[in-house]
């Protein structure tokens, strides 16, 4: 009894610059954070009930399989969202001022 040729599903989609499983619209950074901080695959897939423990070892085999690209992407991501992040205090000093002393107080 052999295995039936089966055609392997593609787990990522790479549409408009993300990153994310395939059918969903989970990011895959969302999975290799979870990954890199020490989450088992089953305790991934049990925080994104959307995702099946498949999606979420095949994003892990697509990541370990590219992980110099992903990395990159991932720091490219990190590196924009930071840009926006300081546009944004810049554009509203005020309200970034109040979010911070209000956290100081808790």
């Amino acid at each position: 009894m052999g295995v039936a040729a089966t055609k392997t599903p593609n787990y990522i989609e790479h549409h408009d610059g993300m990153y994310r499983i395939a059918g969903s619209r989970v990011s895959l950074d969302s999975i290799v954070y979870a990954y890199l901080r020490g989450q088992t695959p089953e305790s991934i897939a049990q925080s994104f009930p959307t995702l099946s423990l498949e999606q979420v070892f095949g994003a892990l085999a697509f990541y370990l399989a590219h992980q110099a690209v992903v990395d990159t992407y991932l720091e490219a991501q990190s590196a924009e969202y930071e840009a926006l992040r300081r546009d944004a205090i810049n554009r509203n000093p005020g309200l970034y001022a109040k979010l911070a002393a209000a956290k100081r107080a808790s």
